[in-house]
C-alpha cells in the first residue's frame, strides 16, 4: 500500500490520550503565571511517530467568564479594565484600539471552586452584582497552541438598574469600571471592532441568537 493510501486509510481515526508520549519538561519561569517547556512525541496521521517536539507553554488555571444581561431592559453589562497583554502588544509596536478592554466579568478558578461558584464570586467582586441564575454556554480552549487554559462561559440574567461604578480588589491592583449598553449599541460596537476579545465576541454572538427567547421568558 502506498504512503498516500495509508494516510487516507487513517483519515477517520480518532486520536486520544494514548496516542502521545509525554517526555517530561522543565519550569522556565514561575510567578503570577508559570511557563514550562514540554517535550513529547505523538502519533502521526500516517500511523508513525513524530520526533520529539519541544514547546513552551503558558501554564495557568482554568477560567470563567459570565455575560451579564438584563432581558427586561435589553441591556448588556460589561466591565472595562486595562489588560497587560495589550500593554505588551503596544510595547512591541503592534496596533491596538486601547489597552482598556470591554469584557464580560471573568476570573480564575481556584482548586476548591466550581466554575459556577467562580461566576457568582467574580460577578460580585467586579460588578457588585449578585447572580442566582446561570446559563451555561460553552467550554473551550483559549489558545491551545500556547496555553493549557480551558474557559467556562456563562450568561447570567440580571437587573441592570443598580449596576455601575468602579469595583475590583485593591490588593490585586484592580480598577474595574462597570458599564451598561443597549443591545443595539453592542451590535454596532461588535461591527466596528470596539469589542475585540474572544470571550466577549463568543458570548455576545450567543446572545444575539438567544436574545428573543430570553426577553420573552422575562
Amino acid at each position: 500500500m502506498s504512503t498516500e493510501s495509508s494516510a487516507d486509510a487513517r483519515l477517520d481515526v480518532t486520536y486520544g490520550v494514548d496516542d502521545y508520549q509525554d517526555q517530561g519538561g522543565e519550569t522556565l519561569y514561575k510567578g503570577f503565571f508559570t511557563f514550562e517547556r514540554r517535550h513529547y512525541r505523538y502519533r502521526r496521521f500516517d500511523g508513525g511517530w513524530s520526533d520529539t517536539v519541544d514547546r513552551e507553554v503558558h501554564v495557568r488555571p482554568d477560567a470563567v467568564g459570565v455575560l451579564l444581561y438584563d432581558p427586561k431592559r435589553d441591556v448588556v453589562v460589561l466591565v472595562e479594565q486595562i489588560r497587560a497583554g495589550i500593554v505588551a502588544r503596544l510595547a512591541h509596536g503592534q496596533s491596538a484600539h486601547s489597552p482598556w478592554l470591554l469584557e464580560p466579568v471573568a476570573g480564575l478558578i481556584d482548586r476548591d471552586e466550581t466554575p459556577e461558584e467562580v461566576a457568582r464570586r467574580e460577578a460580585e467582586e467586579e460588578a457588585n452584582c449578585k447572580v442566582t441564575e446561570l446559563i451555561p454556554l460553552y467550554r473551550y480552549y483559549t489558545s491551545p497552541g500556547a496555553s493549557c487554559e480551558q474557559f467556562y462561559l456563562f450568561c447570567a440574567l440580571v437587573d441592570s438598574a443598580p449596576l455601575g461604578g468602579i469595583h475590583g480588589l485593591e490588593e490585586e491592583n484592580e480598577d474595574i469600571r462597570v458599564r451598561t449598553f443597549s443591545f443595539t449599541d453592542i451590535s454596532e460596537m461588535m461591527k466596528n471592532g470596539r469589542i475585540d476579545n474572544a470571550m466577549a465576541l463568543i458570548s455576545l454572538q450567543w446572545l444575539a441568537a438567544e436574545r428573543s427567547s430570553l426577553r420573552a421568558r422575562s
